[in-house]
């Protein structure tokens, strides 16, 4: 008898730090015992069978997330829930850097492309905007905003700009008035798209309709969340400019 009463009282030990201080703390939607540990305070379930997703399997993920390809698409795929994926991805577009890396520029002749492309979330009432700035000569992305289309997120654009920019580069942009406002005349260059002067920055936002299934114009893909839509632009944008830079 005092053995049964042993094994009743029994904790498991914890299997993320293997800790023993562990105690009862609820139970799950199937009536499975849940423990929590008093060292690291991680909440587990004895004996799961919840499957644990491998480093390699997040790594895929991390390149799949690059491609026009939906979550569902990709849940199905690698063989993970749509749960887990997109709480996965939630994480990631969080902690993406709101802030571009551009490799340093002397002060002289720059020349950078801007341009604005439309986006939505949820539904197509709820425009987002996407501000980008090119280097001409680097190809990198030098300026990201994301907000509507005024004269205030043409602000932003500009002030996303590296200093050096900001000082020596003359501008090409199209003819919308939010930028005639912001950048100073003597550097702003408005062209129609006949000139092929904003040639490189509208291939990008080509490229960025290819490659983010969330902006392609007509998809199922499209954004639930604006952290989301943003984290997704800037994850994709990162990897760019990491690629032009290699």
């Amino acid at each position: 008898m005092e053995d049964f009463l042993k094994l009743l009282n029994r904790r498991p030990c914890c299997p993320y730090c293997q800790g023993q201080q562990t105690v009862k703390n609820g139970s799950t939607h199937n009536k499975k015992q849940k423990f929590k540990c008093k060292q690291c305070g991680k909440q587990f379930v004895e004996h799961s069978t919840k499957k644990k997703i491998s480093q390699e399997t997040k790594n895929l993920i991390d390149k799949l997330l690059l491609e026009k390809i939906s979550l569902a698409g990709i849940a199905r795929s690698v063989g993970v829930s749509p749960t887990w994926l997109q709480n996965y991805v939630n994480n990631k577009y969080a902690q993406t850097p709101r802030k571009l890396k551009v490799s340093e520029k002397a002060q002289g002749k720059l020349i950078i492309e801007c341009d604005e492309l439309w986006s939505f979330v949820r539904k197509k009432d709820n425009q987002q905007w996407v501000w980008l700035a090119i280097d001409r000569k680097t190809r990198e992305i030098v300026g990201v905003y994301i907000g509507d289309r005024s004269r205030n997120s043409a602000q932003k654009l500009w002030e996303s700009l590296p200093p050096v920019y900001r000082q020596c580069a003359v501008c090409y942009t199209d003819f919308w008035v939010s930028y005639e406002k912001v950048i100073a005349s003597k550097r702003h260059k408005p062209v129609g798209k006949e000139s092929g002067k904003t040639s490189h920055i509208e291939r990008f936002n080509n490229t960025l309709r290819q490659r983010v299934s969330r902006l392609v114009r007509r998809t199922l893909s499209f954004s639930k969340t604006l952290e989301n839509h943003i984290g997704a632009i800037w994850y994709f944008i990162h990897h760019y400019n990491e690629c032009r830079a290699g």
